[in-house]
């Protein structure tokens, strides 16, 4: 017996006949298998409960104490503003001049009540013949609401204000502009309208007649289609089977031949002569 590494000698692990040795993936899984496991640790809810609250009480109370300042400030300004627009819409049904509707203006700024009084304070100023002062307040309309519905109509009456002071050709832009810029209101047809008959009166007939022909292809079912028809007619071009007049020529009097004297007519024959009784 040879001794190796020490006083005891290395048996060899011989196995039994009739038993196979285990291969080490079954002693793998059997210790897998066969591990003891911890047990989960008991939890109490509602211990758990209390300590988030008691941890986070007061940043709790603080969030919701200022979320029901808001509903209540919210609250408080919604019955204001609505109290306040009431009110507005009452003095602006009894204001009658411009005076009163300056002050509906003044006392009750940003409200509906105070947009429509900026139009009628310019429907006054227009019928006291104050054209650019109406235009001033239209204007002052449309800078402070943008996006009124009424801003193409203070739009249509600025342009017929600068009509009314004599400017024809900033009333044209205009309407060029509000007819391109709102194609779909009802401003746009009229806009259009209000061009043929400044185009009229500067004698641009065929500006006018492309205008009317572009109204009854586009608005043909609209109040103004059966204007721009009536206008179309008055602009119709002359057809050839009704010549146009043809202009004398003018010649100085010194210049044309002298008139010719027209033939006299012949003596009417006389009758002749009856003969005397005896």
């Amino acid at each position: 017996m040879s001794l190796r590494h020490g006083c005891f000698p290395r048996l060899r692990d011989k196995p039994s006949r009739g038993i196979r040795p285990r291969s080490p993936r079954f002693q793998l899984i059997k210790h897998a298998t066969f591990m003891p496991t911890a047990a989960p640790p008991s939890r109490d809810v509602a211990l758990e409960t209390r300590v988030f609250w008691e941890r986070f009480k007061e940043p709790i109370v603080a969030g919701l104490s200022i979320l029901l300042l808001a509903v209540v400030a919210f609250a408080g300004y919604r019955f204001y503003s609505d109290r306040r627009a009431a009110t507005a819409s009452a003095a602006l049904a009894s204001a009658k001049n411009a005076q009163e509707y300056q002050q509906v203006i003044t006392r009750y700024s940003n409200t509906p009540a105070a947009a429509d009084a900026y139009i009628l304070l310019a429907e006054a100023q227009r019928r006291e013949k104050k054209f650019a002062e109406a235009n001033k307040t239209l204007e002052t309309f449309i800078a402070k609401y943008p996006q009124h519905e009424l801003v193409s109509t203070a739009k249509m009456a600025i342009a017929a204000n600068l009509e009314s002071m004599g400017k024809a050709d900033e009333a044209l832009i205009m309407y060029q502009q509000i007819a391109s810029a709102y194609p779909n209101s009802y401003a746009a047809p009229l806009a259009m309208l209000s061009q043929v008959y400044i185009l009229k009166a500067k004698n641009r007939n065929d500006d006018a007649r492309r205008i009317c022909e572009t109204m009854l292809t586009q608005y043909r079912t609209s109040f103004w289609a059966g204007e721009a028809m009536q206008q179309l007619r008055l602009l119709k071009p002359i057809t050839s089977s009704t010549p146009a007049p043809t202009a004398a020529p003018t010649i100085p009097p010194m210049l044309a031949n002298p008139p010719v004297p027209a033939p006299k007519a012949p003596p009417a024959p006389q009758p002749a002569p009856s003969p005397k009784r005896p």
